[in-house]
Formats: C-alpha cells, sequence, structure tokens
C-alpha cells in the first residue's frame, strides 16, 4: 500500500514486487565467484612464498660465499649460510681454482606436483689469491 503526501513515498510503503526468476542470482553468483577467489588468493600466496624462498637462498648463498672467501672452515661457512637459508635447505660448497663456489636449495611446500625447488647460487673469490 502506497501513501503519497506531495509527490513523496512515506514509510512503511510496500516496495515492488520482485520477479520470482531475479530471487537468488545473488546468491548463485557468489557461490561461483568465491571458489575462484579463493584459488587466486592462495596462488598469490604461494607466489609470495616463492619469492621469498628464492631471495633466501640467494642471500644464504652470498653469506656463505664472503665465509669461505675469508678463508673460514667449512663448518663455518656451512652455519653462515644455513643461518640464512630457509628451513631443511641444502647448502652445496665447491672450490674451482681461486673461486669459491655456495649453492644453496630450498624445497617450497606445495601439494602433490606443485612442489617446486628454489635455489641460489653465489661466488667469490678466494682473498688468499688476491695479488698473486
Amino acid at each position: 500500500m502506497r501513501r503519497r503526501n506531495g509527490g513523496r513515498t512515506l514509510r512503511g510503503a510496500r516496495a515492488a514486487p520482485r520477479r520470482a526468476r531475479d530471487v537468488g542470482s545473488v546468491t548463485a553468483e557468489t557461490a561461483l565467484v568465491l571458489p575462484v577467489l579463493v584459488v587466486v588468493v592462495a596462488v598469490l600466496i604461494w607466489g609470495l612464498m616463492a619469492a621469498c624462498a628464492r631471495i633466501e637462498c640467494v642471500d644464504a648463498a652470498r653469506a656463505g660465499a664472503r665465509a669461505a672467501a675469508r678463508s673460514e672452515p667449512r663448518a663455518a661457512v656451512l652455519a653462515a649460510a644455513r643461518r640464512v637459508a630457509p628451513r631443511g635447505a641444502r647448502v652445496a660448497l665447491a672450490r674451482e681454482g681461486d673461486l669459491v663456489r655456495v649453492r644453496v636449495e630450498a624445497a617450497l611446500p606445495g601439494v602433490g606436483e606443485l612442489t617446486v625447488r628454489v635455489g641460489g647460487e653465489a661466488v667469490a673469490l678466494a682473498e688468499e689469491t688476491v695479488g698473486r
């Protein structure tokens, strides 16, 4: 029941009836879009985790290469790299002539085949070889 007072609708007036086919359309659209949004957010978070793990691996390799270039013992070099590396990372140390090479690899958690390995590598000139 609508009451008009100078062209304005008064409170308590009924709205026009909705069409039967429009009822529930918002719920159906939300039910379709919400899972897609959840998957997109999960992929973005996973990508951010992969980028952060990669940066940590590169930083760990650089820390290990600096320690190896200073002729520190192998255990100290590996400890320096592991302090910065992601949890569970593998650290490899190699000497190639005047150069020391440190490689750090870590597994990024994922579901099944989505498990990815990220890594970083750094090379430094051994200090005892400088000036020869």
